[in-house]
């Protein structure tokens, strides 16, 4: 019997690779439209609101103060009322001087050596009863 080569005649082998010219040069192109495109793309700009530059002070304010002996005095648009109101009626004494505006500003001032839970109470105790518009008096730092 003579002897059969399988070396010239026949089938092809397939090759069992992945061809990666095609997916660099999408990934080519990707690249160089993502680099034109980057500098015209426009960042969003947000704005941002700064302490102590209100533009104009609301005409009317309900302003809290807690004094180093944690007793209450209110004063209204910087006309002081004089005696001091327990922690129990100050809500109720607040919304009357809101005279049913919500919108009417209350901000809380106390002094550095005030107990942080005084405070907390006030505010618990202002959220509570449904004012909505409540804010702490801070110092310009200097």
């Amino acid at each position: 019997m003579p002897a059969v080569s399988h070396r010239g005649g026949g089938r092809r082998r397939t090759i069992n690779e992945i061809n990666m010219v095609p997916f660099i040069d999408v990934m080519l192109v990707l690249l160089i439209i993502f680099m034109v495109s980057a500098p015209l793309i426009t960042t969003g700009v947000v704005d941002l609101p700064t302490v102590g530059k209100s533009k104009q002070r609301p005409e009317h304010v309900v302003e809290l103060i807690v004094g180093r002996d944690e007793r209450i005095r209110i004063r209204v648009d910087s006309k002081d009322e004089g005696q001091a109101v327990a922690l129990d009626r100050i809500a109720a004494r607040v919304l009357d001087l809101q005279a049913g505006d919500a919108n009417t500003p209350v901000v809380i001032s106390a002094d550095q050596s005030v107990k942080y839970k005084t405070v907390v109470d006030v505010m618990n105790r202002l959220q509570k009863s449904g004012v909505q518009r409540v804010g702490l008096s801070v110092k310009n730092g200097g």
